[in-house]
């Protein structure tokens, strides 16, 4: 418990330093742009487009999930989804990427997942403004839902730090872990209820699949923008979602603060 303690003293001390290099990192990545910060904007909206006009159009016709239209189901399922599947292939190659930069420095390598995290959030929390446009407008109104985004974004970023901290230790120690990580994440679009509605599914294969986490994190934020149910609903589940987010720190700040003076060694 006391490498999950440290690891997590060492985000709270540096939250300034965290801020600065994330807003640093997003300036540098569209500083040579001609559209510069619009394309946090433009990419996620170009996505949305083509999987709307695919499996919205192509493949169900315009059919909407019950009394929702799917382009507004979709939008409340992908959007989470932009947000997560690149932070944790970016924030997994992170330590690896800048470890030699920061190695010489009194710099917690711990935070640079962190820093990944937090930089594509900027992008992430304009996406949640245009969502609740997009829900004026259709007339959907998830009323006292909404009280429970914060649990959700307060799930979301544990998982997220306590995922990506491992994967960067893993990564940098063994570099085929990478090049798995990024097929695994693409089939697990697929894998979780984001073009697809689970209703129609199996009840033993949706058990199976509320197995991966971000299972949970999908559902849930469709839930509170479409106003259909609270996460205290179903307990076991809440209560399985934060046991494997803390399995995953404990193991990934053990296994980080065992190997990361010999990180640099596998550059």
């Amino acid at each position: 418990m006391r490498y999950m303690f440290q690891v997590l003293k060492e985000q709270f001390t540096n939250l300034h330093l965290i801020f600065r290099l994330a807003l640093y990192e997003v300036k540098s990545r569209y500083q040579l742009h001609y559209l510069g910060v619009f394309w946090q904007f433009l990419n996620p909206a170009i996505q949305v487009g083509v999987y709307w006009f695919v499996f919205g159009l192509g493949i169900r016709g315009g059919e909407p999930i019950g009394d929702v239209p799917f382009f507004v189901w979709l939008v409340a399922g992908l959007i989470p989804w932009l947000f997560i599947s690149p932070s944790i292939i970016q924030g997994s190659n992170s330590v690896y990427t800048k470890v030699n930069l920061v190695s010489k420095m009194k710099f917690p390598i711990s935070v640079l997942p962190t820093i990944t995290i937090v930089s594509n959030a900027f992008n992430f929390l304009i996406m949640l403004l245009v969502i609740g446009l997009i829900l004026f407008i259709y007339h959907i109104n998830p009323g006292m839902y909404l009280l429970q985004l914060p649990y959700y974004l307060l799930g979301l970023f544990a998982f997220l730090f306590s995922f990506t901290l491992l994967c960067s230790s893993i990564s940098t120690i063994i570099r085929d872990f990478q090049m798995v990580l990024q097929s695994v994440m693409r089939m697990m679009m697929y894998l979780t209820p984001i073009l697809w509605n689970m209703d129609k599914l199996p009840e033993t294969l949706v058990t199976v699949l509320k197995l991966n986490p971000v299972f949970y994190l999908i559902v849930g934020f469709r839930s509170t923008f479409l106003g259909t149910a609270w996460f205290f609903e179903n307990m076991v589940y809440t209560g399985y979602f934060w046991s494997a987010t803390l399995f995953i720190l404990l193991i990934g700040s053990v296994i980080h603060l065992k190997f990361r003076d010999k990180f640099v060694d596998y550059l």
